[in-house]
């Protein structure tokens, strides 16, 4: 699977989202993010230790961010396969298992459509 669409990343960041990453990767320098399907986790991305995370045999890496890998499951991946998902970061708490959690801010996944124009727009953001 390409992790480009016509030379577009299939997935970027914010540069608020690269400055959270470089903060947790300070405490656990390597890192993978997962894009959820789950109802309870819905637009945020979960980030784990990669030691701490089986990567599955379905799942789908999309490309990395800040040096950190981002995988989506398959199921996943074929509703979101036209978007370029756009990793961001809000106030709030992360999820329970999510390194982002007890930092008083959120991963949080926005997107838009590969060629047909946009679901949102895109923030400066870096690879």
């Amino acid at each position: 699977m390409e992790t480009t669409v016509n030379g577009e990343p299939r997935v970027i960041a914010t540069a608020a989202a690269l400055a959270l990453i470089a903060e947790i990767q300070a405490d656990h320098p390597q890192i993978l993010f997962h894009q959820s399907g789950g109802c309870c986790d819905g637009s945020s991305p979960m980030c784990y230790p990669t030691d701490d995370f089986i990567v599955g045999d379905q799942d789908v890496k999309l490309g990395e961010i800040g040096g950190a890998a981002v995988f989506i499951s398959a199921s996943q991946f074929e509703a979101w396969k036209h978007t370029q998902l756009i990793i961001d970061v809000v106030p709030g708490r992360g999820g329970m298992f999510s390194l982002d959690n007890g930092r008083e801010k959120r991963f949080l996944t926005r997107s838009r459509l590969f060629g047909g124009g946009e679901a949102c727009a895109i923030p400066s953001a870096g690879s």
